[in-house]
């Protein structure tokens, strides 16, 4: 865990120079005496994917067949 607080990796590795950038520049310009921006309120939040059914796949292999011009042989 001391190696991720010097070196993070993973997916918020891309964003924390950012969210360090912005939390800087929102901090020099916030009124005084509110409450200072974190880096952590910067990063973005993902949500975790959805699984799809097997029949939410096929839906959308069907629809991409058809999208690119091929035709659906399964119906």
């Amino acid at each position: 865990m001391v190696f991720y607080s010097l070196e993070p990796f993973g997916n918020e590795a891309p964003y924390i120079g950012h969210a360090i950038t912005a939390s800087t520049i929102a901090n020099v310009n916030r009124k005084k005496g509110t409450k200072a921006i974190t880096p952590e309120d910067m990063m973005p939040k993902f949500e975790k994917p959805k699984k799809q059914t097997t029949d939410e796949m096929i839906g959308v292999a069907r629809m991409l067949t058809q999208a690119l011009g091929g035709v659906d042989k399964t119906a």
